[in-house]
């Protein structure tokens, strides 16, 4: 699941951009307006996370720009802007949420896992398939009764499959979800953390769950007897 961070304070970006990817979530940073204009209008993302006062393009300029495209990606401003003004401007713009700075970073990460939530809409909360389970609101991954412990990374691709499961997931989808544009990867390392996910499904003592390659389509999680 990957969030747009739109910071141009360096060591703030820096930090909550590690809070978010300790939550297991796949963060990219931009550090104007234009440049996250251009994110928006390129890349898909779960959730955008916006400041307000950015150098070339203001981030109500970049807000407005993403909903008249008619994205409707949850946007949580973060601002120090925090005047009634500029809240009701925001929220009328499209805003989904507004936190003011200085902020406390439990109640960042609790906004964030609120609006990830509202978007899935009538999804359920903790989703299955055959003995594995995803609770999307811990983001814990359980295995028959016990946790199933992953690296960030094997996390982001399992996350993907199951939110699909049944379905063929591309390998070009969860390589979009998975890494961010900075990240110095081909779209060959999918199949390492796919197979690495078949090793730790493969549980004998456990209702069996498979990683399936459709040639030509992608990956398919699905609960086998």
């Amino acid at each position: 699941m990957r969030i747009l961070l739109v910071e141009d304070h360096a060591e703030l970006s820096h930090w909550i951009g590690k809070a978010l990817q300790d939550a297991r979530l796949t963060v990219e940073c931009a550090m104007n307006g234009a440049d996250a204009d251009t994110l928006l209008h390129t890349q898909e993302y779960a959730l955008v996370i916006l400041d307000l006062t950015l150098p070339k393009m203001d981030g109500l300029d970049v807000l407005k720009r993403m909903r008249a495209r008619g994205s409707k990606t949850p946007v949580l401003v973060l601002t120090a802007r925090g005047g009634l003004n500029d809240r009701v401007q925001g929220l009328n713009l499209g805003a989904d949420d507004y936190l003011a700075k200085p902020f406390e970073l439990a109640e960042l990460e609790a906004r964030v896992k609120a609006l990830l939530r509202r978007a899935r809409g009538s999804e359920a909360v903790v989703l299955q398939c055959g003995a594995l389970s995803f609770d999307t609101v811990s983001r814990m991954f359980t295995y028959g009764a016990a946790p199933l412990a992953l690296t960030p990374r094997e996390h982001a691709v399992l996350e993907v499959l199951i939110t699909r499961a049944g379905r063929a997931v591309s390998k070009e989808k969860l390589f979009d979800e998975v890494f961010s544009l900075a990240d110095d990867a081909g779209r060959d390392a999918i199949e390492i953390y796919v197979h690495r996910l078949r090793k730790k499904l493969e549980r004998a003592d456990q209702g069996r769950v498979a990683i399936t390659t459709l040639r030509g389509l992608g990956y398919l999680l699905e609960a086998t007897k």
